[in-house]
Protein backbone atom coordinates (compact mmCIF):
# COMPACT_ATOMS: atom_id res chain seq x y z
CA UNK A 1 0.00 0.00 0.00
CA UNK A 2 1.42 3.42 -1.15
CA UNK A 3 2.18 5.80 2.12
CA UNK A 4 -0.22 8.76 2.09
CA UNK A 5 1.54 12.14 2.62
CA UNK A 6 0.11 15.14 3.11
CA UNK A 7 1.99 18.26 2.68
CA UNK A 8 -0.77 20.15 4.41
CA UNK A 9 0.14 18.81 7.30
CA UNK A 10 3.87 19.38 7.61
CA UNK A 11 5.16 19.96 10.98
CA UNK A 12 6.48 23.39 11.90
CA UNK A 13 9.94 24.58 11.07
CA UNK A 14 10.22 28.13 11.55
CA UNK A 15 13.36 30.23 11.63
CA UNK A 16 14.62 33.62 12.55
CA UNK A 17 17.15 35.91 11.90
CA UNK A 18 17.58 39.58 13.38
CA UNK A 19 13.90 39.68 14.62
CA UNK A 20 12.70 38.34 11.22
CA UNK A 21 10.74 34.73 11.44
CA UNK A 22 10.26 32.76 7.99
CA UNK A 23 7.70 30.14 7.96
CA UNK A 24 6.08 28.06 6.50
CA UNK A 25 2.69 28.92 8.33
CA UNK A 26 0.11 29.34 5.74
CA UNK A 27 -2.21 31.02 8.40
CA UNK A 28 0.43 33.89 8.46
CA UNK A 29 0.17 34.39 4.92
CA UNK A 30 -0.99 37.62 4.01
CA UNK A 31 -2.48 36.94 0.58
CA UNK A 32 -3.63 40.05 -0.10
CA UNK A 33 0.12 41.71 -0.14
CA UNK A 34 1.24 38.32 -2.08
CA UNK A 35 -0.86 38.86 -4.18
CA UNK A 36 -0.39 42.63 -4.63
CA UNK A 37 3.64 42.30 -5.09
CA UNK A 38 3.12 39.54 -7.49
CA UNK A 39 0.43 40.65 -9.79
CA UNK A 40 1.45 44.45 -9.38
CA UNK A 41 5.13 44.57 -9.01
CA UNK A 42 7.02 41.76 -10.30
CA UNK A 43 7.64 40.87 -13.89
CA UNK A 44 7.39 37.82 -13.81
CA UNK A 45 4.14 37.28 -12.37
CA UNK A 46 2.22 40.54 -13.32
CA UNK A 47 -1.66 40.10 -13.80
CA UNK A 48 -1.79 37.14 -11.92
CA UNK A 49 -5.06 36.77 -10.60
CA UNK A 50 -6.32 36.11 -7.02
CA UNK A 51 -7.46 32.60 -7.87
CA UNK A 52 -4.41 31.58 -9.82
CA UNK A 53 -2.29 32.39 -6.86
CA UNK A 54 -4.40 30.49 -4.76
CA UNK A 55 -4.01 27.54 -6.89
CA UNK A 56 -0.73 28.05 -6.31
CA UNK A 57 -0.39 28.45 -2.88
CA UNK A 58 -2.34 24.93 -2.70
CA UNK A 59 -0.28 23.35 -5.09
CA UNK A 60 2.93 24.27 -3.57
CA UNK A 61 4.84 24.91 -0.05
CA UNK A 62 4.55 28.21 0.60
CA UNK A 63 6.81 30.15 2.96
CA UNK A 64 5.93 33.58 4.50
CA UNK A 65 9.38 36.18 5.73
CA UNK A 66 7.54 38.32 8.69
CA UNK A 67 9.19 41.32 10.01
CA UNK A 68 9.84 42.08 13.73
CA UNK A 69 6.48 43.32 14.41
CA UNK A 70 4.78 40.21 12.38
CA UNK A 71 3.64 41.81 8.78
CA UNK A 72 4.38 40.76 5.88
CA UNK A 73 8.19 41.49 4.85
CA UNK A 74 8.61 38.89 2.08
CA UNK A 75 7.84 35.68 0.56
CA UNK A 76 8.59 32.49 -1.40
CA UNK A 77 7.29 28.85 -2.53
CA UNK A 78 8.50 25.37 -3.58
CA UNK A 79 6.64 23.81 -6.18
CA UNK A 80 8.12 19.78 -5.50
CA UNK A 81 7.37 16.34 -4.76
CA UNK A 82 9.10 16.41 -1.40
CA UNK A 83 11.10 13.68 -2.60
CA UNK A 84 13.53 14.38 -5.04
CA UNK A 85 12.87 17.71 -6.96
CA UNK A 86 12.06 21.02 -6.21
CA UNK A 87 11.29 24.48 -7.95
CA UNK A 88 12.37 27.54 -5.78
CA UNK A 89 9.87 30.89 -7.04
CA UNK A 90 7.91 33.39 -6.39
CA UNK A 91 10.67 34.80 -4.35
CA UNK A 92 10.73 38.13 -3.12
CA UNK A 93 11.53 41.04 -0.40
CA UNK A 94 9.29 44.15 0.57
CA UNK A 95 11.47 47.29 -0.67
CA UNK A 96 11.11 48.65 2.91
CA UNK A 97 13.18 45.27 4.20
CA UNK A 98 16.11 44.94 1.44
CA UNK A 99 19.68 44.85 1.46
CA UNK A 100 19.11 42.33 4.78
CA UNK A 101 20.64 39.49 2.97
CA UNK A 102 16.83 37.81 3.63
CA UNK A 103 16.10 36.59 0.25
CA UNK A 104 19.49 34.64 0.29
CA UNK A 105 18.67 33.77 3.41
CA UNK A 106 15.28 31.97 2.38
CA UNK A 107 17.05 30.37 -0.37
CA UNK A 108 19.51 28.59 1.58
CA UNK A 109 16.78 27.55 5.00
CA UNK A 110 14.32 27.13 3.20
CA UNK A 111 16.42 23.56 1.87
CA UNK A 112 16.65 22.76 5.56
CA UNK A 113 13.14 22.11 5.90
CA UNK A 114 12.60 18.32 7.15
CA UNK A 115 10.23 17.57 4.09
CA UNK A 116 12.80 19.03 1.62
CA UNK A 117 16.18 17.96 3.45
CA UNK A 118 16.57 15.30 1.13
CA UNK A 119 15.59 16.43 -2.30
CA UNK A 120 18.21 16.46 -4.67
CA UNK A 121 17.28 18.46 -7.10
CA UNK A 122 16.59 22.60 -6.66
CA UNK A 123 15.79 24.46 -9.49
CA UNK A 124 15.09 28.06 -9.81
CA UNK A 125 15.41 30.80 -12.49
CA UNK A 126 15.99 34.25 -12.09
CA UNK A 127 17.03 37.14 -14.69
CA UNK A 128 18.04 39.78 -12.21
CA UNK A 129 19.12 38.55 -8.72
CA UNK A 130 21.45 35.48 -9.80
CA UNK A 131 24.15 36.79 -6.84
CA UNK A 132 21.01 36.36 -4.73
CA UNK A 133 21.37 32.63 -5.21
CA UNK A 134 24.66 32.43 -5.96
CA UNK A 135 25.24 33.44 -2.24
CA UNK A 136 22.96 30.62 -1.39
CA UNK A 137 24.51 27.87 -3.08
CA UNK A 138 22.58 27.69 -6.48
CA UNK A 139 25.09 27.68 -9.74
CA UNK A 140 23.95 27.74 -13.17
CA UNK A 141 23.21 24.72 -14.61
CA UNK A 142 26.06 22.93 -16.71
CA UNK A 143 23.67 20.90 -19.34
CA UNK A 144 21.32 23.86 -20.48
CA UNK A 145 21.00 22.31 -23.09
CA UNK A 146 18.94 19.68 -21.33
CA UNK A 147 15.99 21.67 -20.32
CA UNK A 148 12.82 22.41 -22.47
CA UNK A 149 10.09 24.31 -21.88
CA UNK A 150 6.60 25.15 -23.28
CA UNK A 151 6.79 28.60 -24.45
CA UNK A 152 3.86 30.80 -23.13
CA UNK A 153 1.99 32.87 -26.04
CA UNK A 154 2.00 36.34 -25.34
Amino acid sequence: MPTTFDPIALPPADWHRGGYRLTPDRGLIDVDAVHAYLSEESWWARGMTRDRLERALAGSLPFVILAPDGTLAGFARVVTDYAVFAYLRDVFVLPAHRGRGLATWAAVVIREHPELAGVGTWMLASSDTQAVYERAGYRPDPHPERYMRVPREG
